[in-house]
């Protein structure tokens, strides 16, 4: 994977997708679409016979990596199709460490919305109880992450979204200031509105006083 990351990389690239991302960790200067196709093809030639080797791999890309393209690989491979029969609630403490230790939105919103949520819908019994431990997990740069996984991993569930849990897990960072969850609040009620416009105006009003002019915004986006 390294040596064909390294083969499709674009060197001009580099720097500004570094400077776009925050990102003190350096770029290859891959596009999306190279990795996209370098990803199939590495995942196709080397299948991984069994969950441990599943997990092995991902976990020597991510903590190997010296350029961020490694660790989208990293977070591809956890989502691959091959492996989906490893997406179970076994699989929550390896998430919970690319969580923490990714601490970003672009690996931790793809492993929140697309790992984890879809853990939490096929598993709830299973699963909500982890969900909202984060969601009340400590207030440090890391855990942080944590909690906006906590608020956002609902949000393709449309008429399934489990409200309580998401109610739940906004209630316990509603008096965080960080972007990163006054954005992620926001962003989870106007997703639900599309589904029951009717309950995020509700909900905004009768949190009115706590909830973040951000979050407001956000919610109330497209409901006017």
């Amino acid at each position: 994977m390294r040596s064909d990351l390294r083969a499709v990389a674009e060197p001009a690239r580099a720097a500004g997708m570094q400077a776009y991302m925050k990102s003190a960790m350096p770029y290859l200067g891959v596009t999306a679409p190279a990795a996209r196709v370098a990803f199939a093809a590495v995942f196709a030639a080397h299948p991984l016979p069994d969950r441990a080797s599943w997990e092995a791999t991902v976990r020597a890309l991510w903590d190997g990596a010296e350029y961020r393209e490694e660790r989208y690989a990293a977070v591809a491979l956890t989502g691959h199709r091959r492996y989906r029969d490893h997406q179970d609630p076994g699989t929550l403490p390896l998430y919970r460490e690319l969580i923490r230790s990714g601490a970003w939105w672009d690996y931790v919103d793809e492993i929140a919305s697309r790992r984890v949520g879809p853990i939490l819908r096929a598993y709830p019994d299973a699963v909500r109880p982890v969900v909202v431990a984060w969601s009340a997990a400590a207030a440090d740069d890391a855990d942080l992450w944590l909690r906006r996984t906590s608020i956002i991993c609902q949000l393709a569930f449309k008429g399934e979204t489990d409200l309580a849990l998401l109610a739940a897990c906004i209630e316990a960072n509603l008096d965080d200031r960080a972007f990163f969850i006054r954005k992620a609040i926001g962003w989870a009620l106007r997703q639900y509105a599309r589904t029951d416009p009717a309950w995020v105006r509700r909900y905004a009003e009768q949190h009115t006083d706590r909830l973040a002019g951000l979050s407001r915004r956000e919610a109330l986006k497209h409901l006017g």
